[in-house]
């Protein structure tokens, strides 16, 4: 049984899906010759969506369906764009950085002040896409931390701020998937 495993019966505070506004932002930063693996992800999930009606050519996975991100793995990709779930996140971009690809992972700000990225990226360049408003997950609009897109190999310069118009009542349309 893998690591990831235990997430199949994760708690709905684990995993916060992606309002579609949160993922136009990276599109900008994304070479659309590139096949772009979405590992956390459903056919609802706005990255998915938003992917493929910008013309990437992508490949999505979720744990619900048998894709263990810590043992699957698709036969050609170039970039990993999602939000994990935000249980073991160092398992996350440990994997992500064994693959020596690019990839842009939404992350909550709050864990810069952790031990684990300042190990894990001491020898490898962090990027960060931040934005000045936080993205609100769902509909109670009280998510306590910002958040922003922790990237490798990725961005033109190491830090970018970006301007997020949040919608107020967009969410993402991944939630139906675990109704």
């Amino acid at each position: 049984m893998g690591r990831f495993t235990r997430f199949k019966n994760m708690s709905v505070n684990d995993e916060k899906f992606t309002p579609q506004y949160a993922v136009l932002p990276i599109l900008k930063y994304l070479p659309k010759d590139k096949i772009v693996w979405c590992p956390f992800d459903t056919k609802n999930s706005e990255f998915v969506i938003a992917l493929q009606e910008n013309g990437f050519e992508i490949v999505f996975s979720h744990i619900t369906t048998g894709e263990d991100f810590f043992e699957y793995e698709p036969e050609k990709w170039d970039i990993i764009v999602s939000n994990p779930p935000f249980s073991n996140k160092k398992g996350v971009f440990e994997r992500c950085l064994n693959f020596g690809k690019p990839f842009a992972l939404l992350m909550s700000n709050l864990w810069l002040s952790d031990i684990s990225p300042s190990k894990l990226f001491k020898n490898k360049e962090l990027q960060l896409l931040l934005f000045n408003k936080r993205i609100q997950y769902d509909e109670k609009n009280r998510i306590p931390f910002g958040s922003s897109y922790f990237c490798h190999k990725l961005l033109p310069k190491q830090i970018i701020f970006e301007e997020l118009e949040v919608i107020k009542g967009q969410y993402s349309r991944m939630y139906q998937d675990f109704k």
